[in-house]
């Protein structure tokens, strides 16, 4: 446990880090001056070696203890550090001053060796028991960042699943609206692909929604951007600030990257391998319209894409705000 003493007579920092010493704490720093303590603080914790109490004298020079301990307690990465508040008077007044400004304890000088082992072990006991919440709380915040991951993400393909979908879909939206830019949306059906289950069976049917997920994600390069299974074989892109042409674009990447993996299918009236039929709808958000017209829209583009023998893509571009205004 580190100790930290901020005390500018020589000889009262010397006999309280003599007598701590005894007492068999050795990590002792001691300090003459705020700044100097500061410096202490902010370097032990930038080398992860953090100070675990502050013994901290009231009668320094340029700012008194009280004023420090307020500074202290005002930076977030030190509020938890217990301070101790020594005072050569047992004032009322300077100890409610104290305690306000955040001090944990005081000690009266001059401290006898039992009162300064007891006051610091309370102290030190209070610092564990801070440093032990503050680890509980981060592990609680990472498992809830990592159930909140596993929860928008689909157990099989690994990619984005419907829930999260669904709640992109309105915040890209909304966004794209604002900020009066394009928004693509595309969405995929494998092509008969229960034939394909029925001729090789359900295990092969998933590795199957695997691969052909491998090559959406390698078509949607930029981070903003979401794949998306959609349920059962069929899947979605979401494209912010993608225009119609653009996201045409995209369609045809994962054309590309479909017919480049060469997935057998044994049971296709379209091809030998796997493809899919996309419909894509892209413009500006506008007052007039909403997300599940955006998702209407491309639906009926893939419906028309299915009925005209698939392995295509079929687009539509909705109409923006200049448009409706005409």
């Amino acid at each position: 446990m580190k100790i930290l003493i901020v005390d500018n007579c020589q000889t009262s920092s010397s006999q309280t880090a003599e007598m701590l010493a005894t007492t068999g704490y050795k990590n002792i720093v001691v300090v003459p001056t705020f700044e100097r303590a500061m410096d202490v603080l902010t370097g032990s914790a930038q080398n992860d070696t953090s100070v675990d109490l502050v013994l901290m004298d009231v009668d320094l020079p340029g700012i008194d203890g009280i004023a420090a301990t307020m500074t202290i307690k005002s930076h977030h990465e030190f509020e938890n550090i217990p301070v101790i508040v020594f005072t050569a008077l047992d004032d009322e007044a300077v100890l409610d001053r104290a305690f306000d400004a955040g001090a944990s304890d005081y000690i009266v000088k001059p401290a006898g060796k039992i009162e300064l082992r007891a006051r610091v072990r309370s102290a030190l006991k209070l610092r564990q028991e801070m440093v032990k919440r503050m680890l509980r709380e981060q592990e609680l915040g990472r498992l809830a960042r990592k159930l909140e991951r596993m929860s928008n993400i689909d157990g099989l393909t690994g990619i984005a699943n419907r829930r999260c979908f669904d709640d992109m879909l309105v915040k890209e939206w909304v966004r794209n609206g604002r900020e009066d830019a394009p928004i693509g949306l595309l969405m995929i059906d494998i092509d008969h692909f229960k034939h394909y289950n029925d001729a090789l069976g359900h295990m092969d049917g998933d590795s199957c929604l695997c691969a052909v997920a491998d090559c959406i994600r390698a078509a949607v390069n930029r981070p903003a951007d979401l794949a998306a299974r959609y349920g059962g074989e069929e899947f979605a892109v979401i494209l912010p600030n993608t225009d119609y042409e653009g996201a045409k674009s995209v369609a045809k990447n994962i054309h590309a990257n479909l017919a480049r993996s060469g997935i057998a299918h044994p049971n296709s009236s379209v091809s030998c391998t796997v493809t899919v039929s996309i419909g894509v709808a892209a413009g500006i958000p506008t007052t007039h319209n909403t997300p599940e017209y955006l998702l209407q829209t491309a639906d009926r583009a893939l419906y028309q894409a299915k009925q005209e023998g698939r392995n295509r893509t079929k687009s539509v571009n909705i109409p923006g705000p200049e448009d409706l205004r005409q």
